[in-house]
């Protein structure tokens, strides 16, 4: 049976930062991936050109049920760590808003430059290859798989969370922590498009492809960002921000005008003879305003609302209630909320506090970020934090 240092089950973004860390420490390091290409979930982010961090990611960009736990991580291996990373392997990349950074050629690159790090620290790999099961005998593990086993003192799951099943995701790394005794966080899709109930889809769901500036609140998170109609439900930068933070319960609450003082704008056109949809279309797709207008019973001319109707009228569109019917599942998710209870783990090297050896790091981590490059910010922290430690 092999005997190695470290055995990273997993070779996406955390599994390959962490290997490569390791074996650059000089530990031995097996890699151990069930899929049959490399970096799948990197290549196919960002369009193919993979938003690899945000520039502004830190701990307020997170979400978990013990928020202050990313913070070690987070602030040992920054982004402008894994830029310096990027730029000595000459892979060009841009801005695009917000702090997103994207490589200007192909994520491929990334994959490229991960695997290059691996084989600089000696790492071993057995790929494609399955884990059948693990096992703690003494001080070390035994990791079963279809290639056969292999030994070692720290064993770190690096498997990743539910999202695109489509390319191997599994609860795997769940199954181990609770093998193990670690508690874990209820899994659920986060980033991810909402469907609207049967009434709000009747309605609206012949807009798909139009697109509003809107700023959406729920639980706590508040994002400004494009909301898009799609023939199912609600999607774009805001939905997708928001839905980590919706519970399933609560209603989300649109504001169709930010920036923008709804009633002093309708008072200051009380006078006109103008429909109000035909008013709102001048500063919101047409079709929305009309059937907005239509739900809200305003499709009136804008001199005929009289005050208490404009009043709710203007309040309803910085307060559009929407109740959405669920998400569109873990297919059409970024990524995945909760996972293994962090409050198990060393917020310094992700350790088992119960399990000495054994790591858990990336998504497979009640760890979320928001959609913006942060989660791969993540998956580089975590992933260095456990190399430099196993």
């Amino acid at each position: 049976m092999p005997d190695y240092d470290v055995i990273v089950i997993g070779a996406g973004a955390a599994g390959m930062m962490c290997a490569a860390q390791a074996g650059q420490r000089g530990r031995s390091v097996l890699l151990i991936e069930h899929y049959h290409v490399l970096g799948e979930k990197i290549r196919i982010s960002g369009g193919g050109r993979c938003n690899f961090t945000n520039i502004h990611a830190g701990a307020a960009n997170f979400l978990s049920q013990n928020p202050d736990f990313c913070r070690s991580a987070l602030a040992r291996y920054t982004p402008a760590h894994f830029v310096r990373l990027v730029e000595s392997y000459g892979i060009a990349y841009h801005e695009k808003k917000l702090g997103q950074l994207f490589c200007d050629e192909t994520a491929v690159d990334l994959i490229r430059m991960l695997k290059s790090e691996c084989d600089r620290g000696g790492v071993a790999w057995w790929m494609p290859c399955a884990v059948e099961g693990v096992l703690r005998e003494g001080d070390r593990f035994v990791v079963a798989t279809r290639q056969g086993h292999a030994r070692c003192r720290s064993l770190v799951v690096a498997t990743g969370g539910l999202t695109v099943p489509k390319i191997g995701a599994t609860p795997f790394g769940y199954r181990i922590a609770e093998q193990f005794g670690l508690d874990v966080v209820a899994p659920r899709p986060a980033l991810v498009p909402l469907a609207f109930a049967p009434d709000a889809l009747a309605r609206y769901g012949d807009l798909s492809g139009i697109s509003v500036d809107a700023e959406v609140a729920c639980n706590g998170g508040r994002f400004r960002e494009n909301l898009l109609f799609t023939h199912r439900g609600l999607s774009g930068p805001a939905i997708l921000q928001i839905s980590s933070y919706w519970d399933g319960r609560e209603s989300l609450q649109i504001d169709l005008l930010p920036g923008m003082d709804a009633e002093a704008w309708l008072r200051s056109r009380a006078d006109t003879e103008a429909l109000l949809p035909n008013l709102l279309a001048s500063i919101l797709p047409k079709r929305f305003a009309q059937q907005w207008s239509a739900a809200h019973e305003v499709a009136r001319p804008v001199k005929a609302l009289g005050d208490r109707a404009l009043r709710s009228a203007a309040a309803s569109l910085h307060r559009w209630q929407v109740l959405p019917s669920g998400t569109l599942g873990y297919n059409k998710a970024e990524v995945t909320l909760g996972g293994v209870d962090t409050r198990g783990l060393s917020s310094r090297t992700m350790e088992a506090a119960s399990v000495p050896g054994l790591f858990f790091i990336g998504e497979a981590v009640d760890v979320t970020g928001w959609l913006g490059g942060y989660n791969f910010q993540w998956a580089w922290a975590s992933g260095h934090a456990a190399g430099t430690a196993a």
